[in-house]
């Protein structure tokens, strides 16, 4: 099995076209790909503004920390992102207004190209077994846990897979552990 690892401190950080943040990609699959089938990033929003609309894709996105964000397109979506570690699907077909519920906010953004691949992203404090032939990234939220195989991720650290075989559990080692899941698999 081949789990990237990475920690968000080292990720790059790419402001946005229209100043309201940065996002920090974790991975856009495949690799060098002009249209992603699935990627994974990290977005601080740090003002109010427009929320790029992505047409095709399926989004998920999981307050980190901060006070969070309300999500707001008429018709469509009125969504208090509020509560770290509750994700939350929507079709980026939609184009949203974002307005800060305080200070600026960290989100964990999983995006899907729709017909392609689907995913689900869950918070856990239990196991977590890594399926066959899914996709996935794991972003620990708090407490150590264990890799299949050996190693630990601690809080701001996770891992990424491409569809393959895998094989094994990732585990709490601390009673405070909490990680973010995203299972993607294709369509």
């Amino acid at each position: 099995m081949s789990l990237t690892r990475f920690n968000f401190a080292a990720l790059p950080v790419s402001p946005w076209r229209n100043g309201g943040g940065e996002t920090r990609e974790i991975v856009s699959w495949p690799p060098g790909a002009q249209d992603f089938d699935w990627r994974a990033s990290i977005a601080t929003i740090a003002q109010d503004g427009p929320f790029s609309a992505f047409a095709g894709i399926d989004r998920s996105i999981t307050l980190l920390e901060g006070d969070g964000v309300r999500l707001f397109s008429a018709g469509h979506i009125d969504h208090q992102l509020a509560r770290v570690g509750e994700p939350f699907a929507f079709s980026g077909d939609v184009a949203l207004e974002a307005t800060l519920l305080g200070d600026a906010s960290q989100d964990f953004n999983i995006m899907t190209r729709r017909g392609r691949q689907a995913a689900e992203v869950r918070r856990s404090t239990a196991p977590v077994t890594l399926l066959p032939n899914r996709a996935g990234v794991l972003y620990v939220l708090s407490g150590v846990w264990s890799l299949p195989g050996g190693g630990e991720l601690s809080a701001r650290e996770g891992v990424w897979w491409a569809a393959q075989a895998v094989s094994g559990e990732v585990r709490p080692l601390t009673a405070d552990g909490a990680i973010l899941w995203a299972d993607i698999t294709a369509c």
